[in-house]
């Protein structure tokens, strides 16, 4: 690492550290407004600033509250989100014949897969999102996708090509 990098991360870490010190008691009131405990708001006001070391340029932070509130909303979100898949799947467990029920540690496993994948489906654009959808949710042949949807056969491949690539492959 040269000098140049290794002062900028320095500095970074640096006003990283004083953003804890000086706003972590406050994140954690905002966010425990917004969730059922204190234990979950301590987590996410974690994982708000696990996202701020993640981030660059954060020693140019001049409103440091709205940048924490703009990362913790995010974080909210994904904790919501991943809550919603959660409850899904554990729905869909209890309809399932005792010896077939997941061990907790498969659960756990499967819930981590089901949130991924549900994130990199959300990245993608709505259409290619639905051609894939309808592929692999649904059944449907490309054929049928693209009669469904107005679209070439020859899109509705290359939009399975896109999100195979992009769900399938980091």
């Amino acid at each position: 690492m040269s000098s140049v990098s290794s002062s900028s991360t320095r500095q970074s870490d640096a006003v990283t550290a004083d953003l804890y010190r000086t706003q972590h008691s406050w994140l954690a009131g905002w966010l425990r407004r917004r969730l059922p405990s204190m234990e979950q708001a301590a987590d996410l006001a974690q994982d708000t600033f696990i996202q701020v070391l993640l981030a660059r340029g954060t020693e140019s932070i001049r409103e440091p509250r709205a940048f924490l509130t703009t990362i913790a909303k995010r974080v909210l979100a994904n904790h919501y989100r991943r809550q919603q898949i959660e409850q899904a799947y554990l729905d869909q467990v209890r309809l399932l014949p005792e010896p077939e029920v997941p061990s907790p540690e498969v659960r756990a496993m499967v819930l981590d897969i089901l949130t991924e994948l549900d994130r990199k489906l959300d990245e993608l654009p709505a259409a290619v999102r639905k051609v894939f959808l309808l592929s692999r949710l649904d059944g449907m042949g490309y054929a049928e996708i693209a009669e469904l949807t107005a679209l070439s056969l020859t899109t509705v491949k290359r939009h399975m090509a896109r999100a195979a690539l992009h769900c399938y492959f980091p």
